[in-house]
């Protein structure tokens, strides 16, 4: 009988009452939704006169414009946090104290600094243009959450892979490198595309520094029309696409981490099998003449 080491399997009884419980809840989720899309006709969110606009091409060029911001920001944003973390990581993780604590200072100081502030501090104080300073903050900030992440998984690897290296005659670089990083990037992966989908969602706050991002074009939407001013469609249209980026990332999350599992960076090298009469290594005895 095929058994699982953390749980027992379902009996009949434990599946039928499975079976129920889904059941309910995909009810309760059908009655739920159905009750939001009876207010939204009941308010009348679903009329011509507040979908027509977005048939114009003007309008569908402003929603892809600031699509493109939306990207442009969180593109930079997420390859300057993930250098940013991973030279605080390394910094935290020195041998040399005023360089740990310096990382470690940094990491605490923008990890607990609003990032609002930081973008508007950025924007406002230092007069950086709206996208330099939105990348800024969201780097700042993810970077600083990201150096905790790759220090964790890091310290997460087995100590005995480090000590094994080092008996091998290698130096800190070439055993974070080569033993510890590959180990590490599986368990952190997760945490890595999470941040990603925060540092994504965040860049609409580019629109309090009057950057044309993708939040931005939909409330220029809202909020210009002289008719039925359509709030709930604009939301209804900009919320799956946030939603599609993040299922996006998700999956491109699990993709990577199955690639890794299907094709490891070392594999075992074939060894022929001794011939009768070899001495074998570690062996005090000759064999027989």
């Amino acid at each position: 009988m095929t058994t699982t080491a953390l749980y027992d399997i379902p009996g009949p009884r434990a599946r039928a009452r499975h079976r129920a419980y889904g059941l309910g809840a995909t009810l309760a989720i059908l009655a739920l939704l159905g009750w939001f899309l009876s207010l939204l006709f009941a308010t009348g969110q679903f009329t011509a006169a507040k979908w027509t606009p977005f048939l114009y091409k003007g309008i569908q060029q402003l929603l892809l414009d600031g699509l493109g911001n939306t990207l442009r920001a969180f593109g930079l944003a997420a390859v300057l946090s993930l250098a940013f973390g991973g030279v605080l990581a390394v910094g935290r993780l020195s041998d040399h104290r005023l360089v740990r604590w310096a990382s470690t200072l940094v990491v605490e100081f923008f990890r607990a600094m609003p990032l609002l502030v930081m973008i508007f501090f950025i924007y406002v104080a230092l007069r950086v243009a709206p996208l330099p300073a939105l990348v800024a903050g969201l780097t700042l900030y993810n970077g600083s959450v990201l150096a905790e992440v790759f220090r964790s998984g890091v310290n997460a690897v087995d100590p005995g892979q480090r000590q094994a290296a080092y008996a091998l005659g290698m130096h800190k670089s070439q055993v974070m490198t080569y033993v510890l990083m590959p180990q590490a990037v599986r368990a952190m992966l997760p945490a890595i595309i999470s941040q990603l989908v925060v540092a994504l969602k965040d860049t609409s706050l580019g629109f309090l520094i009057t950057y044309e991002e993708f939040l931005h074009a939909g409330k220029l939407i809202a909020s210009n029309l002289d008719y039925d001013l359509p709030f709930i469609p604009v939301v209804l249209i900009i919320s799956p696409v946030y939603i599609g980026m993040c299922m996006l990332l998700s999956w491109l999350a699990n993709w990577v981490s199955r690639r890794q599992l299907r094709n490891p960076k070392v594999e075992a090298a074939e060894v022929a099998a001794p011939e009768p009469g070899t001495l074998l290594p570690g062996s005090r005895h000759q064999p027989p003449a």
